[in-house]
């Protein structure tokens, strides 16, 4: 069987008012994440499943980051499966960090990729 590519791209090429979606752990995300990001963490993900559906179904793409790729890209292959619009942030948080993109953290300390 052949499987579609996995659609990806660039951290440097995210729109900035994209739909960020985040499945990095919860000391991951509270260390630094993209400012409006929507955090459900990849242990989470199937029970919160009705929000991502929520947000990506009003027509958006989901741009799905996690540290550096790998996690991301098996939810995007899932959200692809179940008919939704979703991309792969390639090299995730790091290459986003890496590209001079903008990060918040929860405690107001300057954000880093954990």
């Amino acid at each position: 069987m052949n499987l579609a590519p996995l659609p990806s791209v660039d951290a440097a090429a995210v729109p900035a008012d994209a739909l960020v979606l985040d499945v990095r752990e919860n000391d991951e995300w509270a260390a630094g994440h993209v400012e409006g990001a929507l955090h459900v963490p990849m242990s989470d993900f199937v029970a919160r499943f009705g929000e991502v559906t929520e947000a990506v179904a009003e027509g958006r793409t989901a741009f799905v980051m996690c540290r550096v790729g790998g996690r991301s890209a098996q939810v995007t292959q899932y959200l692809v499966g179940q008919g939704l619009d979703a991309v792969n942030v390639d090299g995730g948080m790091l290459a986003w960090d890496g590209a001079g993109r903008p990060m918040v953290a929860e405690s107001g300390n300057p954000a880093f990729v954990l």
